[in-house]
């Protein structure tokens, strides 16, 4: 399985964000996204999870066989909501994600276990802090199993000793052979390649500025 973009293009309200983009992906390898605010780093993100649509450029997964036909069926997708509902409780959250996503590596309670929820599964999602919200939702990626983890700031809200969980949990994935495309500020505490999206951003600016 092989992830390729070639020459991507985003736009966001109608107006270019970057142009250019390029990259390739095989099992095992991580790529972290940088760059400043507003420079496209989540557009990105949203297009290879085919939430939204890519302004130009080519996009497709290699050798995903029957299981994962296209790149937004072989995606989790983490973003800055947590997707998840306050009133239900953290395990009937869990519970249809697993259900709606297809079972994974892991039940809902082993999850919670990894993540360091064991034992409030039964309280509702509402209830939970900041942190404790964050590590629900990536608990999620755990109940279903898919190659590509899609990360829009996956560390934000968390405490150390939750970004060192993580990270172990994101090089597990990779040495499993999964992929990882993480958009962040901060270190990861992963081995990966980096793509900076100021670049480009500052070149569509200058484009457009009248002389």
């Amino acid at each position: 399985m092989r992830l390729i973009a070639e020459d991507l293009g985003g736009e966001r309200g109608g107006e270019a964000v970057f142009s250019g983009i390029g990259f390739a992906l095989d099992p095992g390898q991580a790529l972290v996204v940088t760059g400043p605010n507003g420079s496209g780093k989540s557009t990105l993100l949203r297009i290879i999870a085919g939430l939204l649509p890519k302004a130009e450029g080519r996009l497709l997964l290699e050798n995903g066989g029957d299981d994962f036909p296209s790149v937004a069926s072989a995606c989790h997708y983490l973003g800055h909501q947590n997707a998840m509902k306050t009133a239900l409780s953290v395990a009937e959250n869990l519970r249809f994600w697993r259900d709606f996503n297809g079972r994974g590596d892991s039940g809902v309670e082993e999850a919670l276990e990894t993540v360091g929820l064991g034992g409030i599964g039964h309280l509702p999602f509402g209830y939970l802090s900041t942190g404790q919200r964050r590590r629900a939702a990536i608990a999620k990626l755990l109940v279903s199993h898919r190659p590509l983890w899609l990360l829009d700031e996956p560390t934000a809200g968390l405490d150390k000793a939750s970004e060192a969980r993580f990270a172990g949990l994101m090089t597990k994935h990779c040495v499993a052979g999964g992929m990882i495309v993480a958009a962040t500020h901060l270190p990861l505490g992963i081995e990966a390649a980096e793509l900076r999206m100021g670049e480009a951003t500052e070149r569509l600016l200058q484009q457009g500025t009248p002389s």
